[in-house]
């Protein structure tokens, strides 16, 4: 090939005069230079005295000089393209290949170092550190889990929802289907996976009692599944004339549901019709919502109403003054007797339970949208929207208590366990993460005139938080120095107690 890439073939007479024997022999010479470079740079790759050199075809008069000198080269060895590499396996003894092959299977099976290295970092023992840099990773290391591991899925999650009685939480997707996993400390278990929808699969709820799975969906169709059997026991189907995009369970037999043309239906499980069907809004409705004694039912919408149905009366019993801003949830607070509503702008409206007309109370709360909210106590609550924080709040008086936990995009679901242990979210990038927020039940009550930094209580990451806060880093130092310092004094006098 080299030989072709340097020789021109002559198309006549005159190009083949020009063609001396000085001229093949410089370029051959540039040859040979080439071929002693690449195998000095190759260490050993190539053997240059156990290779032949190629055999010239005979009767050619430009390939005579060439043999001429390559038979000077051929005692130093010369490169031969087309002959077998003596490095690989094949050139090699049936012998020798056995033995190479047997010691790299041997080299493979042994551990590898880094192995060994992680084996012995996690043998190693607490107290036998010195270094509290080694110590503190140790520890963390050991630390046993306060939460369950993040459940990751490859589909859009759109709503959560848990057991009441057992460890299972159902996860809606956006294909229709439900996946319902067992969730716990040590690792979460796939159950089943349950085909409800057509479309994508709006809100998941349980009944009271845990028996049965109501799902509403885009298609308009209400689907209940026996949790038992994993079987169909109830189809409502066209259950709307448009995408259902909530539903409320009132106990074990009724719940409710609100459609994106802002229309609300009461459904008994025991009956195939509605019980009743109002419409009162113009845009979708956001959140269905009672109380213990389910007398009246709350509905929140887009269109910036909050509208409250008496459910014994089938009809609607006030609706309050229109906002400029859409009202996406709400929450019961204070032993039923306040109602927040959370917006699209950050804000949190109070209301008396009863006088749904106007809010009695308005809090600025976050400056990003509020999509959802959670009550985790009697007077805390856990908000969440589009800047992927979870934030905790106490009602009344309203205080930012800080970051519960992260997302890297947009929360779209929320929901907490019914210990009110343990919180889950989901958000835009197909996972759910858990947040143990058992702390809040040792949070002491907050009063009016108590003094805040707002400030620093928006930024404040709370224990369940992935972050830690820049006060934290020096909080143990400052504990040891003021420990030394009371205890190695030397300008301390004598004790004087009598």
């Amino acid at each position: 090939i080299r030989r072709h890439n340097h020789f021109k073939t002559p198309s006549d007479a005159d190009e083949l005069d020009d063609l001396d024997d000085d001229m093949v022999v410089g370029v051959i010479a540039e040859i040979e230079q080439e071929v002693l470079d690449e195998s000095d740079s190759d260490n050993d790759e190539y053997d240059l005295v156990d290779m032949g050199a190629p055999q010239p075809e005979a009767g050619n008069d430009s390939d005579s000089s060439f043999d001429a000198r390559n038979e000077s080269i051929s005692s130093d060895g010369s490169f031969d393209p087309n002959a077998e590499d003596s490095d690989s396996d094949d050139s090699m003894p049936e012998e020798e290949q056995a033995a190479t092959s047997a010691k790299r299977r041997k080299d493979d099976d042994a551990p590898s170092g880094s192995g060994k290295e992680s084996e012995n970092t996690f043998d190693l023992d607490l107290d036998d550190e010195t270094d509290e840099t080694v110590r503190a990773i140790i520890a963390a290391i050991k630390k046993p889990r306060s939460a369950p591991p993040e459940i990751k899925l490859e589909d859009f999650i759109t709503d959560i929802c848990f057991h009441p009685d057992r460890d299972i939480i159902a996860l809606a997707t956006i294909i229709g289907d439900v996946h319902l996993y067992e969730y716990g400390n040590d690792g979460n278990k796939l159950l089943r996976t349950i085909e409800v929808h057509s479309k994508a699969c709006r809100d998941v709820e349980f009944t009271q009692d845990g028996r049965y799975l109501i799902t509403c969906s885009k298609d308009k169709c209400v689907m209940v599944t026996d949790m038992e059997t994993e079987k169909l026991k109830k189809l409502y189907e066209t259950a709307h004339d448009d995408a259902i995009n909530t539903l409320h369970v009132l106990n074990e037999n009724l719940f409710a549901t609100g459609d994106d043309a802002g229309t609300v239906k009461l459904w008994d499980l025991r009956t195939k019709q509605s019980v009743f069907e109002l419409k009162e809004l113009e845009d979708q409705v956001t959140q269905l919502l009672t109380n213990d004694q389910n007398k009246l039912l709350l509905a929140t919408s887009g269109d910036g109403y909050l509208t409250t149905f008496n459910i014994a009366a089938r009809k609607m019993l006030v609706q309050s003054e229109p906002y400029e801003e859409e009202l996406s949830c709400m929450g019961i607070y204070r032993g039923d007797s306040k109602l927040v509503v959370g917006t699209s702008k950050g804000r949190l409206y109070t209301y008396n339970w009863g006088y749904f007309g106007y809010h009695c109370d308005m809090y600025p709360g976050l400056k990003s949208p509020i999509s959802l909210m959670v009550p985790i106590t009697d007077r805390i609550a856990c908000v969440a929207g589009e800047d992927g924080n979870i934030r905790a709040c106490h009602i009344t008086p309203y205080r930012n208590l800080g970051v519960v936990g992260q997302h890297n995009m947009p929360v779209e679901a929320l929901d907490v366990n019914t210990s009110g242990e343990l919180l889950a979210s989901s958000s835009h990038n197909n996972d759910v993460r858990f947040w143990n927020v058992k702390y809040f039940e040792d949070l002491g009550d907050i009063k009016y005139n108590e003094k805040h930094n707002t400030y620093k209580e928006q930024r404040h990451n709370l224990p369940s938080s992935k972050c830690t806060n820049a006060s934290d880093f020096f909080a143990d130092l400052t504990k040891e120095d003021d420990d030394e310092g009371d205890t190695n004094d030397p300008d301390a006098g004598p004790s004087t107690s009598a």
